[in-house]
């Protein structure tokens, strides 16, 4: 792309390149009419901050604050009650507001490969010296004028500089920009594949058929019904899991010296609840859906009907399609359906079912009678697609192979035409005559694939404009339906022949069934396989007859030697009004610095990077099955890499911006589950520690600019290895500059001295005094933290968690000892995380069942039994994982095994779930979701005001006074639970008492 050139705004350029359009919010400002929000202007913020601080206002109206230009640009008001199941519609409406404390980062999608080799170019212009690195500068200036992007702003570009720049060098190479790009495009797909994974549970359900004829075809009614007709007659209706529900022979016997009937296909015509059977006699057989009597019979077709369709074309008409050995396609077209079969079951019967020959069929006004020559060979399938108003064939035979052809003539005389349409709608009398004679289509009436060795199966879709055929060449051919001549895409994979395909239009899937009963799912943008199934884990055996996939049921059924089923595996959904960051477990979360975002993991080992200011999800990586469950995570000193460690006893350090492992840390011999790690610096070298199950404390160096991919810890300190933990160890806190302390599962607290490696001393949580008999009692430490304490002489203070949801203290200056304790938990229940503000002013506890506490440690003394809290709340329904203080923006993260990752207020507000529908800013309040809270906090039972029948002690109907009963029973009920709906989002200690 030249330098300078303007681009489609809907480009990748286009997106980067800023094209100096007026804003939004100037031409508001300009107009007078600052208050108002034209339609389709809800998402110009981002583009309006960068027009102000670009300079293109008045000096006047740039006196004004930004937040109050985007208040005033919102029509919408926001709701302040909360009712039960409000959520979506709180969350119902989005908006784009953009935080102007937000650094923005470049995004590079794509990048022609003309600028690229520009690029190259200038890299290697600018390198200099033997490291072949350019600066952050430099940088800058290349970008903007090899990719034409002189409007970008010098954030954006620092942005991407610092995302490649994860060891904080100050420079980069060439190399390192390439590596970052094509390990974030890669992460990307693997994100997007992930997303898209899909199962059939395995084995199959099946069922054993009654007898050894074969399946003809199988079909679904509205309610869910499975129909298959066997080719000896008999008709089976089943539910979707298999179990029979009517089974009934349609074929009477026939005199003694001629052979009996049998059924060459079946369709279904749901809206006049018929079954049509065709039969190898040369008949097509309408049947009572609900009943299975017999209602009437077309007789004497010239040809078998190998293939049978049926499609309901609006107002009362008909298409009925059916392909020959002849290779000829026949289509009936009926009008005014309902009075016609009418009138056909009122003629006589042959064999007991009403009969009416073909000949005479056609001659009525309502019905026309067209039969296309089209194939060489027998017809394979044949079928009639509303959509398309179009007939689609098939065959094995390479010329024709398959064919898309309209189902009257459009291209002859405007006499023809007019004659067809006063025949078919119009019911005048015909002017022709049925004749067996088949047609020869126009070129212009049709379209002609010809693929290798033929079409033995396709299917059609308009939503995707896709036409999938399969055949003997073991091949999924992709085309475009509208042009034969080249194919789309090609899904290799099968080893056998392939006889059955089916287009999922709603997941964007294709699944193929192969002649050896190979099962695979493929993936439609991405022309990849998602799942396949070998026949030994579904166990479905024989030769395949028939096969039908029903999308309203996720489920396909093959007939063989049996009847059976597969259904895909529904991925655990959360309810429509529940909002969730993961669809697993958040193991732990935390907020970096440098580039405002939140990075959260799983024990599915799937990482999520978020946009501070907005909740956004900005990248995802991880999730892979080589990757072992993630427990616990932190930051390097900059925050530009990210440490985690899992269940395999390793380390892994991430470039989290692009999923890159930069490097592997871990020890030999037996792994053991990691359950912390920290990252620290005493004097100028930086290491990382992890504890764990091995109850040891492992030391590594961090030397970014070491070659090694794995490394091994240092030698263990003496102390460590001859008088350490006997328990596993669960936390471990740093208190600069050269403090250690380590949690045990058994309340052993080991304080160590970082240069000595020697122990400081050592503490033991004491039982609460209440509870000093109690057997069995939980004194893990499961977290600490150091603080600075004015009672303490501003000297460090340790707090770690203790029993029954207490909190103890510990003197870190008057000779290490037992300082105090007060219960942190109003519920009894083990504190999981601690954090604190900047100042060491508040403390902030949470616990296992999700509750948040903040403390003003200012008015603790050491001789209190107990301490108020300032505030709580319910921010999960589980176990906090994770808890974090962002000081500048007065606000606090936490994360919950409840799969979610939120944002609250340092007063406990509620902002926003990351990942949520509606977008936040951190510093404009009218975007959060307070006065709403968490639906799923809302309606636990732990969150409901301690009542007699909600506790048990008392039923609900015995609540209700009998001389309530009947109608104003019900009206007292609802209003009962209409009260409990308003569960404070907060509440404060003087409103508890």
């Amino acid at each position: 792309m030249p330098l300078g050139r303007k681009v489609r705004s809907s480009s990748t350029p286009g997106r980067l390149q800023k094209q100096g359009v007026t804003s939004i919010i100037s031409e508001l400002w300009a107009t007078g009419d600052g208050g108002t929000n034209p339609p389709g202007s809800g998402c110009r913020g981002k583009k309006a901050a960068d027009d102000f601080s670009a300079g293109e206002m008045s000096e006047d109206r740039q006196k004004q604050p930004e937040w109050l230009m985007r208040e005033q640009l919102k029509h919408n008001k926001r709701r302040h009650t909360v009712t039960l199941g409000d959520t979506a519609q709180i969350t119902g409406q989005q908006r784009c507001i953009d935080s102007p404390h937000r650094p923005c980062s470049l995004m590079i999608d794509e990048i022609s490969l003309e600028n690229l080799q520009k690029l190259k170019l200038a890299f290697e212009e600018y390198e200099t010296g033997a490291l072949r690195c350019i600066d952050a500068k430099t940088f800058g200036h290349i970008v903007k004028t090899c990719l034409g992007l002189p409007n970008t702003s010098n954030a954006q570009i620092q942005g991407l500089f610092k995302k490649i720049d994860y060891s904080g060098q100050g420079k980069i190479s060439w190399g390192q920009f390439c590596t970052h790009m094509l390990q974030e495009h890669k992460e990307k797909e693997e994100s997007s594949r992930r997303s898209k994974q899909v199962a059939l549970t395995l084995p199959a359900t099946v069922k054993v058929l009654a007898n050894g004829s074969s399946i003809a075809n199988i079909h679904s009614t509205y309610d869910g019904t499975i129909v298959t007709v066997q080719e000896d007659g008999e008709v089976c209706f089943w539910t979707h899991e298999l179990k029979r529900q009517k089974t009934k022979c349609m074929f009477t016997e026939g005199p003694s010296n001629r052979k009996s009937k049998w059924a060459s296909d079946f369709t279904l015509m749901p809206e006049y609840n018929k079954l049509m059977i065709g039969t190898g006699d040369r008949e097509l057989q309408l049947y009572e859906l609900s009943t299975l009597d017999p209602y009437c019979q077309i007789s004497a077709l010239d040809t078998v009907p190998l293939k049978l369709d049926y499609s309901y074309t609006g107002a009362d008409k008909c298409c009925i399609v059916y392909g020959d050995t002849k290779g000829c396609v026949t289509i009936i077209l009926i009008s005014s359906v309902g009075d016609t079969l009418r009138l056909w079951n009122k003629l006589p019967k042959i064999e007991n079912i009403p009969n009416i020959a073909i000949d005479n069929a056609v001659l009525s006004p309502n019905v026309t009678f067209v039969r296309w020559k089209v194939h060489r060979d027998w017809v394979t399938q044949a079928k009639y697609f509303q959509s398309f108003q179009a007939v689609v064939s098939s065959s094995n035979e390479e010329s024709s192979s398959l064919i898309i052809g309209r189902a009257l003539p459009l291209t002859d005389a405007e006499q023809q035409l007019s004659e067809i349409k006063e025949a078919c709608y119009e019911g005048k009398t015909k002017k022709i005559q049925l004749t067996w004679t088949p047609q020869v289509r126009s070129s212009c009436d049709q379209t002609v694939f010809s693929i290798y060795k033929g079409v033995k199966t396709f299917d059609l879709s308009q939503k995707h404009s896709l036409l999938v055929t399969g055949g003997m060449d073991k091949l999924i051919r992709m085309w475009n339906p509208h042009f034969s001549g080249k194919t789309t895409g090609i899904l290799k994979g099968h080893s056998a022949p392939i006889t059955y395909l089916s287009i999922s239009s709603e997941d964007s899937q294709i699944f193929s069934v192969s002649i050896d009963n190979t099962v695979k799912i493929w993936d439609i943008q991405e022309q990849s396989c998602l799942f396949t199934a070998e026949p030994r884990e579904s166990r479905i055996n024989g030769d395949i007859s028939a096969c039908s996939y029903f999308p309203a049921m996720k489920s396909l059924f093959i007939a063989a030697d049996c009847m059976a089923v597969l259904s895909l595996k529904i991925r655990p959904q959360f309810r429509s009004r529940l909002t969730v960051s993961h669809n697993e477990p958040v193991m732990c979360c935390s907020y970096t610095e440098e580039f405002r975002q939140v990075v959260s993991c799983t024990e599915g080992s799937v990482v999520k990077v978020w946009d501070f200011d907005t909740g956004r999800q900005v990248f995802e990586f991880g999730g892979t099955s080589d990757l072992s469950a993630i427990t616990c995570m932190t930051f390097d000193l900059r925050g530009r890499r990210l440490i985690t460690g899992g269940t395999d006893g390793c380390l892994k350090i991430w470039n989290f911006n692009n999923g890159q492992c930069l490097k592997t840390l871990k020890k030999d011999g037996d792994s053991h589950e990691l359950c912390d790690c920290v990252f620290l610096k005493v004097h100028r070298n930086c290491y990382v520690m992890s504890v764990g199950r091995d109850r040891k404390i492992d030391i590594y160096s961090d030397t970014p600019e070491d070659p090694r991919h794995v490394q091994k810890p240092q030698p263990s300190w003496q102390d460590d290895l001859k008088s350490g933990h006997k328990e596993d160890i669960l936390c471990v806190v740093h208190c600069p500059p050269s403090l250690l302390a380590t949690g045990s599962y058994d309340g052993e607290i080991v304080v160590w001295n970082m240069v000595s490696g020697c122990i400081q001393c050592r503490f033991v949580s004491p039982p609460p005094a209440e509870y000093q008999d109690v057997e069995g009692l939980d004194t893990s430490v499961q977290c600490m933290i150091f603080m600075k304490l004015q009672q303490f002489s501003s000297a460090a203070a340790l707090l770690s968690s203790g029993s029954m949801g207490f909190l103890n203290l510990w003197n870190m200056l008057s000779g290490r000892k037992f300082g105090s304790s007060f219960q942190a938990s109003r519920f009894q229940q083990k504190i999981t995380k601690l954090a604190k503000s900047q100042t060491d002013t508040f403390l902030y506890a949470a616990d296992q069942i999700g509750y948040v506490y903040v403390y003003n440690m200012e008015k603790f003394a050491p001789e209190q039994k107990s301490l108020k809290a300032e505030n709580f709340w319910r921010a999960h329904t589980s176990r906090v994982t994770g808890l974090q203080v962002v000081d500048n923006d007065q606000v606090l993260l936490t994360s919950s095994t409840d799969s979610t990752v939120r944002l609250w207020s340092a007063q406990g507000e509620f902002i926003g779930t990351f990942g949520q529908a509606e977008s936040w800013s951190v510093h404009v309040p009218s975007s959060w979701m307070h006065p709403a809270v968490p639906y799923e906090v809302l309606i636990d039972p732990l969150s409901m005001p301690d009542h007699e029948v909600l506790s048990g002690k008392t039923r609900l109907s015995d609540a209700i006074s009998p001389d309530m009963a009947g109608a104003d029973g019900g009206e007292l009920e609802s209003e009962m639970h209409s009260k409990l709906r308003l569960f404070p989002n907060s509440i404060s200690d003087t409103e508890e008492d």
